[in-house]
């Protein structure tokens, strides 16, 4: 029976989230290998289709909508991509008409330049008329110019057996072979014209029309790639690839509309301040504010130096710069701090470091274009791992979500002697909730870890000791200092093996002393068969005995058959088999198979069960006489 009962006992183990069993090491790395190598070579095939992908996350809920109106996929698909193009032209065409009438304006602003650069030569006058500007390019040109002779010098050398000729006059010119000239009679043809002139510019056209054309077959044939995706990828189990395929989608699209809103928030404010100020076309400015920050990180960088420098042209004074600066700084504070959070949420599912990585990957395997692609494809890897098992460290990597509970946060910071970041997210859930929930709900269960290692034998001694002692210093920085009354009831906390039921029982000594009960730890060691005569009896209200390991009761009954000898039968016993899940069942038989008063498996149940042993009623009445 008592088998039976050790065996109901046996707390549910902390379910901490596990990767399936990954491929090998040398597996992983070569196909990741092989994906690099293949990204690098075929980037000039692979960024169109990859533009192209783009794009139709951004344009089929348009081309469906349409569709709904019964305007036929054909038309729908035309018709957006003709509004695609005409908004691109539009662009294009009003930044280069403000660019045109900037570059008109800008012989102008060559006098206030050299006005700004003459006030900083006279800023940094120390001596005289001589600037420290001016002083300073003096003393490298004559620098230059020593090492320049000193080389020619060195170079020539004295010939052997001639004494070098008296320099009585200027220096002869040294001698020089003659360079011979080839007159070039090839005809250069048109073509190789053409392509020296129209080269660089037919690239990026090759590329649009690529995508172009990739776009346009995407939206008309969307369910057939779809369907085809489904097949090659995983037809065993479409309800895993659906749902990959819609969280992808979804993320994708949710991120793109969140994007556009965030840069036109963030656009538009720029362009009416600097039309505020004063800055020559704000129209332009804000329109490449809009459009640049869809770059990470150097988008805003980029938009905010063009007019910065041009108010530094414009205006005579310091004024305008400082408030050009002024105004992007808090733009961008409002929109990183504001408008970021409250739109995207959880749109993307990746972390801030994730998203640095995979700028600097993207923008080396494929330029600009990468930069632009880096988060709406580490978005698709993101969600490829979290689906498919085999790439469940992508997501591991690369996401978003805590890849540890708090439990296990606190179990390795204690065990890795770093009781200060334990204190801290202890703190942190303190503020959210009540000591015993914080007890029952994250540090308990902490050490149900612990001793769950212990029992599979990968837990050594001085990691026990290192845990009970954290969880010790943790402790003593959330307790604060208070004096019992002196009526208060005393009790005294036994830990039934270890170190980590000592610290259990520490824990609950932390939740008696809030409850204004003066608590006792007492080490295991204490209540042995030998030292447990030197343990005082006198003023002692009750005994608690904690054990983390509910299926020792054999050694719990012998350690109450001990307590009870000791302590007579005028004191009662509380046995707390801690359990690291607060709903576990308070077993029935425990206290009838053991010397047991009662018996609890959580905090707040043992709390509750010192009330029945007329505790609490002594600690109302001390807190009364206290107060009086």
């Amino acid at each position: 029976m008592a088998e039976d009962t050790a065996r109901r006992l046996q707390a549910r183990p902390i379910a901490v989230t596990k990767a399936a069993p990954p491929a090998s090491t040398q597996t992983i790395l070569l196909i990741i290998t092989l994906i690099v190598v293949t990204l690098y070579v075929a980037a000039d095939i692979l960024m169109p289709i990859a533009l192209a992908v783009l794009l139709g996350f951004v344009l089929t809920p348009i081309v469906s909508r349409l569709e709904r109106w019964r305007l036929g996929r054909v038309p729908s698909v035309l018709a957006v991509v003709v509004l695609l193009f005409l908004a691109i032209t539009g662009f294009g065409a009003v930044v280069g008409s403000q660019l045109g009438d900037l570059a008109d304006n800008l012989p102008a602003y060559q006098r206030n330049i050299h006005s700004k650069i003459e006030s900083l030569r006279g800023a940094t006058a120390s001596a005289g008329d001589r600037g420290a500007l001016k002083q300073a390019t003096d003393a490298f040109r004559d620098l230059q110019q020593e090492l320049e002779r000193a080389t020619a010098a060195a170079t020539a050398g004295p010939q052997p057996g001639v004494a070098p000729a008296p320099q009585s006059g200027p220096a002869a010119p040294p001698h020089r072979d003659p360079v011979p000239v080839r007159i070039d009679q090839s005809d250069t043809g048109v073509f190789d014209l053409v392509s020296r002139v129209l080269g660089p510019a037919m690239t990026p056209i090759a590329t649009a029309g690529m995508v172009l054309v990739f776009t346009i077959f995407m939206l008309l044939q969307r369910e057939d790639l779809r369907d085809r995706l489904i097949r090659l990828v995983g037809s065993g189990d479409l309800s895993r690839t659906t749902e990959a395929m819609n969280d992808a989608g979804e993320r994708v699209s949710r991120y793109l509309l969140m994007q556009v809103v965030v840069n036109v928030t963030y656009g538009l404010p720029i362009g009416v301040g600097l039309w505020l100020l004063g800055v020559p076309n704000p129209l332009l400015w804000g329109l490449l504010a809009t459009v640049l920050r869809f770059i990470p990180f150097l988008g805003p960088v980029i938009a905010s130096a063009f007019p910065i420098l041009l108010s530094f042209a414009v205006d005579t004074g310091w004024t305008l710069p400082l408030l050009c600066i002024a105004l992007f700084v808090a733009v961008e504070l409002f929109s990183n701090n504001v408008v970021e959070p409250w739109l995207y949420g959880t749109a993307t599912g990746l972390s801030s470091l994730a998203i640095i990585i995979a700028a600097v990957v993207w923008t080396t395997l494929w330029g600009p274009v990468g930069l632009l692609l880096a988060t709406p494809l580490t978005v698709c890897l993101v969600v490829l791992g979290r689906h498919v098992p085999q790439l469940h460290f992508l997501e591991v990597m690369l996401g978003d979500r805590p890849v540890l509970p708090d439990e296990a946060k606190i179990y390795q910071r204690l065990l890795a002697r770093d009781p200060a970041e334990a204190t801290e997210l202890a703190e942190e859930r303190l503020g959210k909730s009540s000591p015993v929930e914080l007890a029952d709900g994250l540090l308990l269960p902490a050490l149900s870890l612990a001793e769950q290692d212990r029992q599979r034998g990968s837990l050594n001694p001085d990691g026990r000791q290192a845990v009970a002692e954290g969880m010790a210093s943790l402790l003593d920085e959330l307790t604060e200092t208070t004096v019992p009354a002196a009526a208060a009831p005393r009790v005294l906390c036994v830990g039934a093996r270890n170190s980590l039921d000592e610290a259990a029982a520490g824990l609950f000594a932390f939740l008696l002393a809030g409850h204004g009960i003066q608590a006792d730890v007492i080490q295991c060691e204490k209540a042995s068969a030998r030292a447990i005569a030197s343990l005082g009896t006198a003023g002692v209200d009750a005994v608690v005995l904690s054990s983390l390991n509910p299926a020792a009761l054999g050694h719990c009954r012998r350690m109450l058959r001990r307590l009870r000898l000791h302590f007579g039968p005028r004191v009662p016993i509380l046995l707390c088999l801690w359990s690291a899940h607060p709903e576990a069942e308070v077993p029935e038989r425990a206290s009838a198979e053991t010397d047991a008063d009662l018996v609890a498996t959580g905090m707040a149940g043992a709390l509750a069960q010192l009330e029945e042993l007329n505790i609490g009623v002594a600690v109302a009445s001390a807190t009364a006489s206290a107060q009086s």
